[in-house]
């Protein structure tokens, strides 16, 4: 899987790593800071949500549009890396009101689009060489990995901050909390005998009254949500230094088709049809992986909501192996230990290395789980977010060698057809929320915000697996498919409209937000099944044609 690529996509790996770690940091806590620090509704921290990621990847066409005619690839990507800095520091000053926060997300946005889509056309530049060209999709893999191995880690160092945050100022996170204090501040709560409780088990004997505690507990949540974003820029400093600091490594790929015409060096010509074909083939691309992207990012959104209002907030010890990063990452490097271990191909010493670490991986989970308890280890709703990196980086050795192995016999799909599959698995993820829902109350009749009936944490696991093996399917395959189609000249332009389909599902993200404070849950989560069968029907109808666009 490693074997055979140049030394420049590694450096893209971890500057994109790196990036990755400070956007999901950030948008692990994102609608739990909004709804924490102004009180709002699904509907209006949707809204926020969805016009943001919708910036965050609108703006890669902009992006495109200036590395491809100005700058060149390099030079925006560290221009967009300052300004993604500038962004998060912003964000993370505590006590500021609504304009303030919607600047910078607008400047972080910008700086993303100046970043993103002009970062993975410099990973298709290398793939241009004849050396490497075979080694494309696989490469798009391992990038991919990169942005998931930082986004692993990001909801935990959120949780992190956030609690020892809180820790200092005499909390504890409470789930139940903020929306009974905005309810108590603002006149509407009915019944004050559960906050006050929550209240008197939070301060104890210091407790003197609702008013001050509904305060102060959302100004110190608030402000523990302002660390992480502090977290999230400092990410942007390690990604900037990796990203210039190796620019040998990719130097040779940093040329734009303009730049080349300019040095008179030697460029394919499209004619304009070919030109016509190509760009008709990424539009029809575009507009499936929009419903996808709609789907998908429920992540941060509506599937937040239900890890924190419908899902237990404390589990079982063997549970919590996996919901603490003290126990989880001993775990994973015991289960690359035996990778190793059992490796047929694999030298002695080798073999030697998976041993040790699989026995000091198992000594130090053990001393670690040791401390949980039986039962009552609490989770917040955040973290679930980790599961779909943690995912991506096991998994995609498996679908990589999948692909391979199907390859080797003459029977791998075309890159559309993945694209469409990918499509069908999505569907399939969201049936699985559906068979959760049953029963529930929907959001709207939902009394304290948190469901009396609590469902267990492995629908949500189970529901991002499946999402996971989906968009392994279309996510790296669907960016390799535009490296390999897009127009010399349009290069940069054209990761920037994937990335722009992807903000128009962003946005739809943030908008479907309405049904899910109106509808009943297994409605809301059926209308996602429905759009992506739809979508997977339509790309199956196009097949040919974009199989042609491939191949041309």
């Amino acid at each position: 899987m490693f074997k055979g690529h140049p030394k420049g996509l590694y450096v893209a790996f971890f500057a994109n790593m790196g990036e990755r770690f400070g956007y999901y940091t950030m948008l692990a806590i994102f609608t739990l800071y909004l709804q924490a620090k102004f009180g709002w509704t699904a509907t209006e921290a949707g809204r926020v949500y969805g016009g943001f990621l919708f910036g965050i990847y609108f703006l890669p066409l902009l992006g495109g549009i200036i590395a491809d005619n100005l700058l060149g690839y390099g030079k925006t990507i560290a221009l967009g890396t300052i300004i993604m800095f500038i962004g998060y520091i912003l964000l993370a000053m505590p006590g500021t009101g609504e304009w303030f926060i919607y600047g910078a997300l607008a400047v972080i946005s910008l700086g993303t689009g100046l970043f993103k889509g002009n970062l993975q056309a410099l990973v298709g530049n290398l793939y241009d060489d004849p050396k490497y060209s075979k080694y494309r999709d696989s490469a798009f893999n391992i990038f991919y990995m990169g942005i998931n191995i930082g986004a692993f880690f990001a909801p935990n160092a959120a949780r992190a901050v956030s609690n020892w945050y809180l820790g200092k100022e005499g909390f504890t996170y409470n789930k139940a909390i903020p929306d009974l204090a905005h309810k108590f501040l603002h006149g509407t709560l009915e019944s004050t005998a559960h906050l006050e409780q929550l209240a008197r088990a939070q301060m104890g004997d210091a407790f003197t009254n609702l008013a001050d505690f509904s305060q102060k507990y959302i100004d110190s949540l608030s402000s523990s949500y302002n660390g992480g974003f502090a977290i999230a820029a400092l990410s942007m400093i390690i990604s900037l230094a990796i990203f210039l600091g190796f620019r040998k490594y990719y130097k040779k790929a940093d040329v734009t088709f303009k730049e080349q015409k300019a040095q008179n060096e030697t460029v394919v010509e499209m004619t304009k049809k070919q030109v016509r074909e190509r760009l008709v083939a990424l539009g029809l691309v575009f507009f499936v992986v929009m419903f996808f992207w709609m789907a998908f990012h429920q992540n941060g959104f509506t599937l937040t909501i239900f890890a924190r209002d419908y899902t237990v907030a404390a589990v079982s010890k063997g549970t919590a192996i996996i919901f603490n990063l003290s126990s989880l990452l001993p775990v994973l490097f015991a289960i690359i230990g035996v990778v190793l271990l059992l490796g047929k191909n694999n030298s002695g010493k080798i073999k030697l290395t998976g041993a040790v670490v699989t026995i000091l991986s198992l000594l130090v989970a053990y001393f670690v789980i040791k401390q949980y308890q039986p039962e009552g280890n609490p989770i917040s709703p955040e973290i679930f977010q980790q599961f779909n990196p943690i995912f991506i980086v096991f998994l995609t050795p498996v679908i990589v060698g999948f692909f391979a192995w199907m390859r080797k016999n003459g029977k791998e799909p075309s890159s559309p057809k993945k694209i469409g599959i990918g499509m069908l698995l999505t569907a399939l993820g969201f049936t699985v929320m559906i068979i959760a829902s049953k029963n529930l109350l929907s959001p709207s009749d939902l009394e304290g915000g948190v469901s009396e009936s609590l469902r267990s944490p492995y629908w949500l696991i189970g529901t991002y697996f499946t999402l996971t093996v989906a968009e392994l399917f279309l996510s790296p395959i669907g960016i390799s498919f535009v490296s390999k189609v897009a127009p010399p000249q349009y290069k940069g332009l054209a990761q920037g409209g994937w990335l722009g389909a992807t903000a128009l599902g962003n946005l739809a993200a943030g908008l479907i937000g309405p049904f899910w404070d109106k509808w009943e849950l297994w409605q809301f989560f059926l209308l996602l099944v429905g759009l992506c069968l739809l979508s997977a029907i339509f790309i199956f109808s196009i097949l040919k044609r974009l199989e042609k666009a491939t191949s041309a």
